[in-house]
């Protein structure tokens, strides 16, 4: 049995999340699905210009993990512009940077750090115990198959 995938830490959420090709209708057009994590990989090293060390470091994995991600990135947009299909940005294994919480029952608001959400994530709120937390997702978050999910990303299985 394989171990499970290392989450990726992914710093930029796209608020456009579906691509196509105009003039085509959309029921003619086959789909690929780029991970958010494969486009916050294209972001870091094609957009900003890091170098593959600093964005590795960036997502909290390792260069020849990077590597893999970025390429098969390419490889899905390449596929999506050369044959003309849409791109849908959805799932992956990824955490946001900063997880944001709020307490249901004071209404309390905190930020949890990627280092913390991966190893041990909250269950009760930090200044009242209450366990009626809840997390606090920026608009355009929902990824995953069957809508939303606990974690921004995490794909249950």
């Amino acid at each position: 049995m394989p171990r499970p995938p290392k989450w990726r830490c992914v710093n930029f959420m796209p608020q456009i999340t579906y691509f196509k090709p105009a003039g085509v209708p959309l029921a003619l057009l086959k789909e690929v699905c780029l991970s958010v994590e494969e486009a916050e990989a294209i972001r870091l090293r094609d957009l900003e210009g890091l170098e593959q060390e600093e964005c590795a470091q960036r997502m909290h994995i390792s260069r020849p993990t990077f590597h893999r991600v970025l390429e098969s990135a390419r490889k899905t947009v390449a596929d999506s512009l050369i044959n003309g299909k849409a791109i849908r940005i959805d799932g992956g294994n990824f955490e946001m940077a900063t997880s944001h919480f709020r307490c249901d029952d004071a209404g309390h608001q905190w930020d949890v750090p990627f280092e913390r959400m991966t190893a041990n994530p909250p269950l009760v709120c930090p200044v009242c115990n209450s366990p009626n937390i809840q997390p606090v997702y920026p608009p355009g978050i929902g990824f995953g198959r069957g809508g939303w999910r606990r974690y921004p990303g995490r794909r249950w299985r």
